[in-house]
Order: structure tokens, then C-alpha cells, then sequence
């Protein structure tokens, strides 16, 4: 893609489900929400009204397109989360109890606009399927490359990069900060990784953050974060108002993205730094 001001790409033809470089450092950054591919089936169910995907992480993997000079490696997805989200518990667990959130196979967008006409949800066997199909690749992708890394450089940092618009009333009140850091209270990350991470945000001005706020960091930081073990994972979820021109229908802006783009660089220069 170039690098002029693009609006949102839908994919063409079948991809394949995820694409995964592999890097010569600790650094795995997953990005689980950027695809915009629906398969045609799929695609004829859904009302006409979310087509333009509502929900998609957009454009975030070109804040991150500087990964090589890291040597990170990089897993992206190549679906729609419509199809299957792959930040979610298999089982269907709440990430956060008490709170409204989409499913592993989402019925609504996040504002509550119906996916599908009334009685035409997708079944248990269906949405098992579908964890079959398009979760469990990416899942057992992440698991191999991790176990590969924690080998070869004693410890690996699992870095889980999403985007959502800047107000989203469904889920949350007022604006969001521009980047919202979680590390499941702490949970999936070493105390000193995670201090070197909220030094680096709190010794800038260019952003508004926030560790630990609404978002603490989906299924794939609480999964696969495990300190004693050598992986630290953490989420960032950035609001688009920071990088693009929010809109239904989105245009990435590039001189918009720029100091972010150098900021994410800079920032996991420090998080994938020595133990």
C-alpha cells in the first residue's frame, strides 16, 4: 500500500488466514483485529449495514511497519474479527465481568448494530467451526513461535497491537486516551518490563495514556502472559483519532500517523530490551 492517504482496503480473493515474519529478536507483535477479509458465505448473511466493518483495527499495522528494523516478528491477521475474534476466550468467558463486550463469534458491533437478521446467528456448531478453522491456526501459530523464542533468547515479549475509535458509547464513557497500555494489573508482565514501558509513556507529551484503564489487555495478553516463564505479554489499544480521520468509513492520514509511528518505535525499542 502507499503511502498516501488510502481509505479502508478490502481484501480480494481468499488470503491466507494470518501472515506471520518471522524476526531475529524477542519481539512478536500480533495484530488480531486488522484484517477486512469476509468469505463470501459469510459475507451474503450479514446485514448490508456493517459490510464496511465497523470494528476493524484500522490500518494498524502501518504504525508498525519499522518492525524489520527491530527484527520483530510479526503475526497479522487477514479476517474480519466478524468472522471470528480472536482476542476472545474460546469458551466464551467475559474478559471483563459486569462489563457489555462482543463475543468470540460477534453477534453485534460495538455500538449494538445487529451482525445478522433475527434468527440467522450463527449456531454452537457453527462457532465451532469457526474456532476450528480461523482461531485455533493463529493461536497455535502464536504458541509455537513463542515457545521458539523463549528457546533461543531465554525470554520473549508478546506485544498484542490494536486500534478502536476514539468514543465509543457502547463500551465506554467519554473519549479514550490516545494509548491505553494493559498488562492484566500486572499480571502478564515483569514488574520491571512494565515500568520501563510506563516510564517511557509518562516521559512524553505528545499523548494522552493511560496503563490499566479500560482496557487491561484482551484474551491473547491474559493467555499467553506468564512472567516466571519468560513471556511477557502486553496490549496496546490506541484510539484512531491519533493516527487517522475517524469515520465510518476511515482515510489513514499519514502526517497525522507520523509521530505516532516514531513514538511505537521508540516505545518498543525500550519494551523488548534486555530482561
Amino acid at each position: 500500500m502507499s503511502d498516501d492517504s488510502t481509505a479502508h482496503p478490502l481484501l480480494v480473493g481468499q488470503p491466507p488466514l494470518f501472515e506471520f515474519i518471522a524476526g531475529d529478536s524477542p519481539l512478536l507483535i500480533s495484530f488480531p483485529h486488522s484484517g477486512t477479509y469476509l468469505p463470501a458465505e459469510l459475507a451474503a448473511r450479514l446485514n448490508p449495514s456493517v459490510l464496511d466493518l465497523p470494528d476493524t483495527d484500522w490500518f494498524v499495522p502501518r504504525l508498525y511497519d519499522w518492525h524489520r528494523e527491530l527484527g520483530a516478528s510479526i503475526i497479522e491477521a487477514t479476517h474480519s474479527r466478524f468472522v471470528v475474534d480472536l482476542n476472545r476466550p474460546p469458551d466464551g468467558a467475559p474478559l471483563y465481568p459486569g462489563q457489555r463486550e462482543t463475543t468470540v463469534c460477534p453477534l453485534e458491533t460495538f455500538d449494538g448494530e445487529a451482525l445478522y437478521a433475527p434468527g440467522d446467528e450463527p449456531t454452537a456448531a457453527e462457532v465451532a467451526n469457526r474456532l476450528a478453522r480461523y482461531w485455533r491456526p493463529y493461536h497455535e501459530r502464536i504458541a509455537e513461535h513463542i515457545r521458539a523464542l523463549v528457546a533461543r533468547h531465554g525470554y520473549c515479549v508478546l506485544w498484542d497491537a490494536h486500534s478502536i475509535h476514539s468514543t465509543v458509547p457502547g463500551l465506554f464513557t467519554g473519549r479514550l486516551p490516545d494509548l491505553n497500555l494493559g498488562t492484566a494489573e500486572g499480571r502478564s508482565c515483569s514488574a520491571q518490563r512494565a515500568l520501563a514501558v510506563a516510564e517511557r509513556l509518562a516521559g512524553q507529551s505528545s499523548f494522552s495514556h493511560v496503563v490499566n484503564g479500560r482496557f487491561k489487555g484482551g484474551y491473547i495478553t491474559r493467555h499467553y502472559g506468564n512472567p516466571v516463564g519468560g513471556v511477557d505479554a502486553l496490549q496496546l489499544e490506541i484510539a484512531q483519532v491519533a493516527y487517522l480521520d475517524e469515520a465510518r468509513v476511515p482515510v489513514f492520514a499519514p502526517a497525522r500517523a507520523a509521530p505516532l509511528r516514531a513514538f511505537l518505535q521508540s516505545l518498543l525499542g525500550v519494551v523488548a530490551g534486555d530482561r
